[in-house]
């Protein structure tokens, strides 16, 4: 049982990785490609059917880059697609999916003081969600909204928030603020796989048969990537948001998470007003301060009354509890790790329990038990340096109980 739990960690690590490369390799050509579009220019030694060009320098050389609006009058042999950054971001994002809130659904995806169900429940509603969103956003594309470009942004806006609402009303906060970026994120992806790349390959067949390609498609691939551009800052955000409690282990979590897009909207409009050559909105920065200055006061807010409910052992924390070394384990927590992970920390510098981790209570301690063993047990990550000087014999404790409760 320990090596399959060692093997699953690195398995989140591997695909973590991944995940991270490929959302590199998908941001960074799609803030590219924009900053392009806006900067291409007009000149009279345009070829016939050219939109516009532009003059870059990287790398030593230059690149003279030309851009056709429909299509040239002749296709080139040689043809990059990019797309396999965009699958592959969402297919590791989805495998990280599985791995942690559905492999873990007991401690990080429901939130039984919320809702109440079954794991398969709450999975089923995960992906159904994430499934709904497309349908309902490509519907309103394909709509006569779609042909206003800012009436649909506030639109969106609007269902974006309500669905950060309701994301809290049926999970976890952390899960609640991730499966914000997943919709997200699966919006964009299925924009590049049913969307952009379908319309461009209608383009291709269309020039291969002779025939002149119907400008409307690229035209419906352009807003979809434009959209990609102003969502994938507050992707990023919600990527990052379960490493930090205040983003989503408060009680308005829901609105920080609206307010994200704001953030992300504004700092794409500077600096795709800049690529555009239309001047230089400083104003834009002072917009996202003063958001994220309103995000960092909410964080803290009070809560309402009757916010706080009590902890509930997961069907998984029962089982640790119930073994045999459960009392030593929890004593030797309580003893090295409590000070910091409790609602009140008493460790000098510590000020809210890292990652929002309580650790001060049995019910606690038994929901925790995989991340106690792989972070005190097996690895020696924490306590932090070893503040509390946890010793060998103390970790050895931690593994042995959680093998005992992964047999039961």
């Amino acid at each position: 049982m320990g090596d399959l739990a060692i093997f699953y960690e690195w398995a989140m690590f591997a695909v973590r990785w991944l995940h991270v490369v490929t959302a590199i390799a998908w941001i960074g050509s799609s803030f590219y490609f924009i900053a392009l579009d806006l900067g291409l220019r007009k000149t009279p030694s345009l070829p016939p059917l050219a939109h516009g060009e532009e003059w870059q320098v990287h790398g030593g050389g230059f690149y003279h880059i030309q851009k056709y609006l429909v299509a040239p009058e002749f296709l080139p042999e040689h043809l990059t697609w990019f797309k396999w950054e965009s699958y592959w971001t969402w297919l590791s994002g989805f495998m990280l999916m599985v791995l942690i809130y559905y492999v873990g659904a007991d401690i990080y995806l429901i939130d039984r003081n919320v809702l109440d169900v079954p794991n398969w429940a709450a999975i089923l509603i995960s992906m159904g969600s994430i499934v709904l969103g497309f349908v309902v956003y490509n519907r309103l594309c394909k709509s006569p909204l779609g042909n206003s470009q800012n009436g649909l942004m506030v639109v969106l806006f609007v269902i974006l928030t309500a669905m950060a609402w309701g994301y809290t009303q049926l999970f976890t906060g952390r899960a609640a603020m991730l499966h914000m970026g997943a919709f997200t994120a699966s919006i964009m992806a299925a924009n590049v796989a049913m969307i952009i790349i379908p319309n461009q390959k209608i383009v291709v067949a269309d020039l291969k048969a002779g025939r002149v390609p119907d400008a409307k498609y690229g035209k419906i691939a352009k807003q979809r990537s434009l959209h990609n551009n102003y969502l994938t800052l507050p992707v990023i955000f919600f990527m990052l948001s379960s490493h930090y409690p205040l983003a989503f282990a408060t009680q308005w979590n829901w609105i920080i998470a609206s307010l994200i897009f704001l953030v992300g909207v504004v700092i794409r409009h500077y600096f795709n007003t800049r690529h555009a050559r239309k001047g230089n909105p400083h104003w834009t920065w002072a917009a996202a301060a003063v958001i994220m200055l309103v995000i960092a006061w909410l964080s803290t807010s009070p809560k309402l009354p009757g916010a706080d409910t009590p902890d509930l052992a997961s069907a998984t924390g029962e089982r640790f509890m119930a073994a045999t070394h459960f009392a030593e384990a929890s004593l030797t927590v309580q003893t090295r790790c409590a000070m910091c992970h409790t609602a009140e920390p008493v460790w000098d510098g510590v000020y809210q329990a890292p990652k929002n981790v309580i650790l001060d209570n049995d019910v606690a301690i038994a929901n925790h038990a995989p991340q106690i063993a792989m972070q005190a047990g097996w690895s020696h990550a924490m306590p932090p340096g070893n503040v509390t000087e946890m010793t060998d014999a103390e970790r050895a404790l931690l593994v042995e109980w959680y093998r005992e409760g992964s047999a039961l």
